[in-house]
């Protein structure tokens, strides 16, 4: 029968090694065209809107979908898997923790093909929810001594800082500038809600990494075209989804100062068909919108780890 499985269940389950494992064989497979990706589709009302990603994972013999809903009251989030042979529902899952962890794994699988193997210092702009596993996924693939935190609210920085400092064992300090969070950071990260670029571009000094994981709709902005421009690699999850709906690319796009032919799929880097980073001292950008294969590769784990520990509750169909 299938299981559901509650966001407590998740919280017991999931780790971020966990996380990176799952999201590292789903851009393998998809480099080698064994996962299919079906990009976010959005159903609109005056009062909450729908997102769904849809996609499958021939080598693990799943297929299935992530569904959530965002209206004022708040977001849902499920995952919802099926068995890619005969179509049985295997699963259904509350997916809040799950996607913030599978996000911050894609940030962390990113950096690890990407930044300096030396990189130690994060400039971290956004201090909310999935700041959280954006921040512990670098600190698993990267020697990350120092995190120079920044976000619009002083007092939520300070407590973000405060909190990140003792669950990760690294120095997190509160900045009062973007500015001072990007200057002389080995690796930036944004996550953030912003509909502007958060940094100019010529802030970043030579050889950094910025993965850029807010801006996943054409509204939205974290990066300016000079950080795009100046980049030596413009990797993204989706070449697909990224040309959809990645704000931050479409000026550059536009304006023809970057093409189509220039977007790096991350998983034809993980599995070796296209280069990573060309030298230390290029400038490389990620760009994360988000792909369904991420969620059903940590769901099929997931749903193992429950059958064998007893979790979760069987549903009548």
């Amino acid at each position: 029968m299938a299981l559901f499985l509650s966001e407590a269940d998740v919280r017991q389950l999931l780790t971020m090694e966990l996380a990176l494992e799952a999201v590292t064989a789903a851009h393998a497979a998809h480099g080698i065209n064994r996962a299919i990706d079906i990009s976010r589709q959005r159903t609109r009302t005056p009062g909450a809107t729908l997102h769904i990603l849809q996609g499958a994972l021939l080598d693990e013999g799943v297929i299935g979908y992530k569904a959530y809903t965002t209206a004022r009251a708040g977001k849902r989030f499920m995952v919802h898997l099926f068995d890619a042979a005969t179509g049985a529902p295997l699963a259904a899952i509350e997916a809040d923790f799950l996607g913030m962890m599978r996000t911050g794994a894609t940030g962390g699988l990113a950096a690890k093909v990407l930044a300096r193997p030396e990189s130690a210092v994060v400039g971290l702009i956004g201090a909310g929810w999935q700041a959280q596993s954006q921040l512990e996924a670098l600190c698993r693939v990267r020697p990350i001594r120092q995190v120079k935190l920044f976000s619009r609210d002083a007092e939520r920085r300070r407590r973000a800082s405060a909190d990140f400092s003792e669950r990760f064992g690294v120095a997190v300090i509160p900045v009062d500038s973007a500015e001072a969070a990007v200057r002389e950071s080995d690796i930036v990260v944004t996550i953030t809600a912003a509909v502007t670029p958060l940094f100019k571009g010529e802030w970043l000094a030579a050889g950094t990494h910025v993965n850029a994981a807010g801006s996943n709709a054409l509204i939205r902005r974290e990066i300016d075209e000079e950080t795009v421009v100046r980049a030596a690699v413009v990797c993204v999850d989706s070449r697909k989804t990224a040309l959809a709906e990645a704000g931050d690319l479409l000026p550059a796009l536009e304006k023809g100062r970057l093409c189509e032919g220039q977007l790096v799929e991350l998983g034809e880097i993980v599995a070796g068909i296209r280069p990573g980073r060309p030298n230390p001292q290029a400038l490389t950008l990620f760009e994360s919108q988000g792909m369904a294969i991420q969620d059903l590769a940590v769901a099929v784990r997931l749903l193992k780890l429950a059958h064998a520990q007893g979790l979760g509750v069987e549903l009548p169909y």
